[in-house]
C-alpha cells in the first residue's frame, strides 16, 4: 500500500503583535498524501480519481456500487493491484485485502487496481469510461439527472422505515471527528462513518482527500461485507452535502445522510425526489432538516 502521511519541511511563522515579537522556524509538518488510481474492470480502465493510499479495493467497490455497475457483494468477484511491466500482484477478494509486489520488486505503485466481476454481471459500457480525471474536489458522478439515478438505484431508500433521535444525530459529528486518526496528524482529509440507527453503533470511518472518495469507501466496505442495501443506517460526512453524495447513498441505499455543512440545492431536490432525508449544518445541537423530516424525532415544526 502508498504512503497515507508524508512529512515536508515548512516554515512556520508567527506574526508579531502588540508586546510579542514574530518568529519563523523551520520544522516537519504531515501532510495527507494525494496520488491518482485508476480502476480498471478485467483490464478496460474505467476511470482516474485522485486519492489518499488505502482502502483501495474499497474505493473501487464502492465507486462501482455508485455508477450502477454492481449492486451486491457476489458481482465483486476480486481485484489486483496491479504492477510495471513484467510485474504482479495479489488478488483481493471480498474480505481479503492482499497487496502486490513492492516498488522494488518490479515497480508496483499501488496505483493501478484491475477489479474482476463475478460470472454473468455485465461489464460497464465502454462508452462510461473516464476520458479524464476525477479531482478530489469534486467527483465526476456517472448519472447525469435526479431522474437517472432514480430509475437506476436497485434500493428503494424512501420505503425505509428509519427513524434517529434529533440529539443522537447531534452527536454523530462528534463522535466522527474522534475517529478521524490521520486528519489529527494533519488536518487536510474528509471523512465519512456509517451509523446503525437502531443502535448507534459506529460501523465503519473513511478518510480520504476526497469527500466522494471516503464514501466510496465506506460504501466499499459493505459490499465486502455483504451488507448491501445498507438500510437503517445514517451516513455522516465532514464537509457539505453535495449531489454526489446523495447519489452515492441512494445507489447504496442509505435512507440518511447528515453532513456539518450546507447541502447543494441539487442535493436537496434529489434527496426530495428519491426519499432520502437529508440534514445539514449539525453543528452542536443545532441542525436543518431538509427532506422527510418526520425520519428525525422532534422534528415537528411549532406552528407559525
Amino acid at each position: 500500500m502508498g504512503r497515507i502521511t508524508t512529512r515536508k519541511k515548512v516554515v512556520h511563522i508567527t506574526a508579531a503583535t502588540d508586546g510579542a515579537e514574530g518568529a519563523a522556524v523551520r520544522r516537519l509538518d504531515t501532510l495527507a498524501v494525494e496520488e491518482p488510481l485508476e480502476i480498471r474492470v478485467s483490464g478496460a480502465p474505467l476511470t482516474v480519481t485522485m486519492r489518499t493510499p488505502g482502502h483501495d479495493v474499497e474505493l473501487a467497490a464502492g465507486f462501482l456500487v455508485s455508477e450502477g455497475v454492481i449492486r451486491h457483494h457476489d458481482q465483486f468477484a476480486s481485484a489486483i493491484h496491479c504492477g510495471g511491466p513484467g510485474t504482479g500482484g495479489s488478488v483481493a477478494a471480498p474480505g481479503a485485502y492482499a497487496l502486490g509486489a513492492s516498488a522494488a520488486d518490479g515497480g508496483n505503485t499501488y496505483n493501478v487496481l484491475d477489479v474482476t466481476l463475478a460470472p454473468g454481471t455485465p461489464l460497464p459500457d465502454p462508452s462510461r469510461a473516464r476520458h479524464s480525471y476525477t479531482t478530489t474536489a469534486c467527483g465526476v458522478c456517472g448519472a447525469a439527472s435526479i431522474e437517472q439515478v432514480a430509475t437506476t438505484s436497485a434500493f428503494d431508500v424512501s420505503a425505509d422505515p428509519l427513524e434517529v433521535d434529533a440529539a443522537t444525530l447531534a452527536e454523530l459529528p462528534d463522535m466522527l471527528r474522534s475517529r478521524q486518526e490521520v486528519f489529527e496528524k494533519t488536518g487536510g482529509l474528509h471523512a465519512a462513518g456509517l451509523y446503525d440507527a437502531a443502535t448507534g453503533e459506529l460501523l465503519v470511518v473513511r478518510e480520504d482527500v476526497g469527500r466522494h472518495n471516503a464514501v466510496d469507501k465506506v460504501v466499499g466496505w459493505a459490499v465486502l461485507n455483504g451488507r448491501l442495501p445498507l438500510t437503517g443506517t445514517v451516513l455522516q460526512v465532514s464537509g457539505r452535502a453535495s449531489f454526489e453524495l446523495v447519489q452515492k447513498a441512494v445507489m447504496a441505499g442509505i435512507p440518511m445522510l447528515s453532513a456539518v455543512s450546507a447541502p447543494s440545492s441539487l442535493a436537496v431536490e434529489m434527496a426530495e425526489s428519491t426519499g432520502l432525508t437529508l440534514v445539514g449544518f449539525v453543528r452542536g445541537a443545532s441542525m436543518n432538516v431538509y427532506s422527510r423530516p418526520e425520519r428525525v424525532r422532534e422534528a415537528v415544526p411549532a406552528p407559525v
